[in-house]
């Protein structure tokens, strides 16, 4: 509420009789308002205009917000016209990774697809997870429904990359979520970290790396099982992985679910930030 009303002041500074300002946003979709022409992004800071935050935009025409949902990575203008704003020519960016390891599991995927696998197909935004059960780091059973009437925070590493960039960042994206929603934890929102390396990542080994993060084992799950029940799991929501020399080639993944089970965002990649993941994680708790 303090960023809203300190970008409102912003806007109000600006006299009327100015011309209009137009600025480059980035950012994150969180919610998409279709009756009321607006959508809700964290975004980066405009440089000498306002701070990295969460706000609505505007926009002029409902085809503006075409293609936009939860989770997408977003360009576009930020027209300023004395005491209005809207965003136009928004741009949706994809994801494309030249980084090792998610561009060799692409076209690994690419070149299993055309030697006859059968495509796999990931679960859209709206749909109901299906129901799975893993094994986490206190070697207890964990159904995905038993965690129904809760926000769900799915992500998936293996415990040896040692790449900074990329499992690494990824879980301790949970671990600053883990922060932020401290007294919401367990009661209104879980976090499951699936490994697609099940064969080394044991329950033990999952213990371990749980403790690097100091995460709470009844609201933070690091889960593991058989191979065909984890290659089930990343399937769903569209994680690659290949065996290289003892590492793995991967795909990067964080989804987030209401409390109905259904997939509000998949995000595949790096490219945000923690503060983004928790102001997609805050909108998702705050919807009815």
């Amino acid at each position: 509420m303090r960023r809203l009303l300190a970008t409102a002041l912003v806007l109000l500074a600006i006299p009327s009789s100015q011309a209009a300002q137009e600025y480059s946003v980035t950012g994150m979709v969180l919610k998409v308002d279709r009756a009321r022409l607006t959508f809700t992004a964290s975004i980066q800071a405009i440089p000498g205009f306002m701070a990295a935050m969460a706000m609505p935009f505007e926009v002029r025409q409902a085809k503006d917000l075409d293609g936009l949902v939860p989770g997408a990575s977003v360009a576009f203008a930020l027209v300023v016209n004395g005491n209005t704003s809207y965003a136009e020519r928004i741009r949706v960016v994809r994801y494309q990774s030249t980084e090792q390891d998610p561009l060799a599991a692409s076209r690994l995927k690419l070149l299993t697809q055309v030697a006859g696998g059968a495509p796999r197909r990931t679960l859209a935004i709206g749909e109901t997870v299906p129901d799975f059960k893993l094994i986490d780091q206190s070697r207890r059973p964990l159904a995905l429904s038993e965690l129904r009437g809760k926000v769900v925070g799915v992500n998936f590493i293996y415990t040896t990359c040692a790449l900074p960039n990329f499992c690494l960042r990824i879980a301790n994206n949970f671990g600053v979520l883990q922060k932020r929603f401290k007294a919401r934890l367990g009661r209104d929102l879980v976090l499951l970290t699936v490994t697609f390396d099940p064969v080394h990542d044991t329950p033990d080994v999952l213990a371990e790396y749980a403790r690097r993060w100091d995460a709470d084992a009844e609201s933070w799950h690091f889960l593991t099982g058989p191979v065909p029940d984890v290659q089930k799991v990343c399937r769903l929501f569209g994680v690659d992985f290949f065996p290289d020399e003892g590492l793995m080639n991967h795909s990067l993944h964080t989804a987030v679910l209401d409390r109905r089970g259904r997939v509000v965002a998949n995000i595949e990649g790096n490219r945000f930030t923690a503060d983004q993941l928790g102001d997609l994680t805050n909108a998702v708790l705050n919807t009815p």
